[in-house]
């Protein structure tokens, strides 16, 4: 998917029970979405974690909607099935849903490559920012910077700068 794109419509089962969707025809329910890719066990998407849940904590009252996917195979990565995803969200404040996309679909619709990888939307669910939260794993004080100013941008009015980033981290595991 490149930037200005709509992405493929989905819809998948949440760790926490029920399902969530993202239509893009018709009007969108929010005035930014985030869609990133995480799993359990990489340890980039976990450094990234505490910094993305903030921003979906932070950026809530604004309209704007956070989903996160974990799309690695389970079957070579038994931590990043549907029921350890379950397990997690049960004993973690985890502020936005954690979607599991087990035919691995979703995640190939929209080119995801590497958890994390983050893809910004606007109202018009168009595509406006990709790539990492921020330039450092391993700096808790980017506070994810690069996710947090695209979401600044899109509020304001003004295109993200950047635009687009390299993702940084593992691969996801197809199958």
């Amino acid at each position: 998917m490149n930037l200005g794109e709509r992405p493929q419509p989905f819809e998948l089962p949440a760790a926490a029970g029920s399902s969530e969707a993202l239509e893009v025809d018709g009007a969108a329910a929010a005035v930014a979405t985030v869609v990133y890719w995480t799993c359990n066990h990489c340890p980039y998407a976990l450094a990234w974690e505490d910094r993305i849940h903030a921003v979906s904590r932070d950026y809530a009252d604004r309209g704007v909607r956070v989903l996160a996917i974990n799309s690695n195979d389970a079957e070579r990565y038994p931590l990043d099935s549907f029921e350890a995803m379950a397990e997690r969200v049960a004993r973690e404040d985890w502020p936005h849903p954690y979607l599991h996309d087990e035919s691995q679909a979703v995640a190939r619709a929209w080119g995801a490559v590497k958890t994390p990888d983050v893809f910004v939307l606007d109202a018009d669910l168009r595509l406006r920012y990709r790539g990492a939260p921020d330039a450092d794993y391993e700096d808790p004080a980017q506070d994810a910077a690069w996710l947090r100013g695209a979401l600044d941008g899109i509020l304001s009015g003004a295109e993200p700068a950047p635009a687009e980033t390299d993702p940084v981290g593992c691969t996801i595991k197809w199958k």
